[in-house]
């Protein structure tokens, strides 16, 4: 007998397979899963064809090694780092043409109240104090260097201070990779950062505001939803808050995938589709994902698939409680988060100042994977939102 279910998140679709006799899934013996063959390492053929699609005259045989090593630990994913950050800011891209002057950039490891070495990265206009604080929130396929890194200098230079993190388990903080145990721990280690800004004299006098791409628009609401009256607007691009009612998994299923989450949360699952590709609408942007070496790019783990799954539906019934100005930002094309997600959003929050931009053909990745022209245009309606909301304060 073979059980097939397919499950897709705004973030992901996976395919679980259970099987009597194949040996790569879950044997199953009188109804009890009894054990579970688990690859620690990262397969050969997805290094290979990272390798092939990076340009193979900018990898040494050291570069090669970096890339094959297990990502899982926080160690290989720092030196994967180390030795692509200056191949990473001088790819084509126009997040990376520019140069910008008179900014001042710090990186370090703070270790919060749980012993995680988190890794934090702020970047402040040097010659004038900034108009106001932005805190970004990575999706679950990135992290807060490489592609934000061009993202947050151009925020910088328009007068922003930028605070970013790296979720415990990705990019450079420590955790098991692309494992989230409970999404409302990972929420409460981004307020525990977060909310340093209060002990900043730089900073703590400013306007606040949250800035959350794909699950970090939901990792976004959920810190507001905690603290209500500490921030001033946020900013959600292609925000994963809700799961549109045709995928909804079966009542059965969900409570069949919590059940084998709670024995082996920490496996890693089958998925169909290549996010990155999805979400990049401009095909020469689209090989550029490869560089970002460091983003999880494996089998989802079935811990963070029913985390991801139970937070939206948690969100989905909390729409109402949105209280703060919002800027929804979202591609009509966008196939990996549905943009009625952000309509309802928009139409239930009881927040009395939102807005709602649609981009017509736009995909998921709306400030690095459009034409130039469409990123241009949604950094502008940015901008101009918070410059906006900066003076109003």
């Amino acid at each position: 007998m073979v059980l097939n279910i397919n499950i897709i998140l705004p973030n992901f679709t996976t395919k679980f397979q259970f099987h009597n006799i194949n040996h790569h899934h879950i044997h199953i013996n009188n109804n009890k899963p009894h054990h579970l063959v688990h690859h620690h390492h990262k397969s050969i053929i997805q290094s290979i064809v990272l390798i092939k699609m990076l340009k193979v005259e900018e990898l040494t045989d050291e570069l090669k090694q970096i890339l094959n090593a297990n990502m899982d630990d926080v160690k290989q994913r720092r030196a994967a780092r180390e030795a692509f950050k200056d191949i990473q800011l001088n790819i084509d891209h126009i997040l990376f043409k520019t140069k910008y002057d008179g900014l001042k950039t710090k990186e370090s490891y703070e270790v919060n109240s749980k012993g995680l070495e988190i890794f934090v990265k702020n970047w402040l206009p040097e010659t004038r104090p900034p108009k106001a604080v932005i805190c970004f929130c990575h999706g679950y396929g990135d992290t807060c260097t490489f592609f934000f890194e061009g993202v947050a200098r151009k925020f910088a230079s328009c007068g922003y201070g930028v605070l970013a993190m790296d979720f415990p388990g990705f990019g450079l903080s420590e955790g098991l990779h692309g494992y989230i145990p409970s999404f409302d721990g990972l929420v409460d280690d981004v307020i525990e950062q977060y909310s340093k800004i209060k002990d900043d004299p730089e900073l703590r006098d400013l306007p606040r505001f949250l800035m959350g791409q794909s699950m970090g628009g939901a990792v976004a609401l959920k810190v507001h939803l905690k603290q209500p009256d500490f921030w001033n607007g946020a900013v959600l691009v292609a925000p994963m808050c809700k799961i549109a009612d045709d995928v909804v998994p079966p009542w059965a299923v969900k409570t069949f995938l919590i059940g084998v989450a709670k024995v082996l949360p920490k496996s890693k699952l089958v998925p169909q589709k290549d996010l990155g590709d999805m979400a990049f609408r401009d095909p020469k942007k689209k090989p550029l994902t490869s560089y970002n070496v460091i983003s999880y790019k494996d089998k989802p783990r079935l811990g963070t698939a029913v985390e991801l799954l139970n937070t939206t539906q948690e969100i989905e019934n909390q729409l109402e409680k949105v209280s703060l100005p919002l800027l929804i930002l979202h591609g009509k094309a966008d196939i990996v988060t549905d943009p009625s997600v952000s309509k309802a959003l928009y139409e239930k929050a009881r927040s009395k100042d939102k807005k709602l931009n649609l981009y017509d053909d736009g995909c998921h990745a709306l400030l690095e994977g459009e034409p130039d022209d469409v990123i241009l245009r949604v950094f502008n309606d940015i901008v101009t939102w918070l410059d906006e909301h900066s003076a109003a304060k």
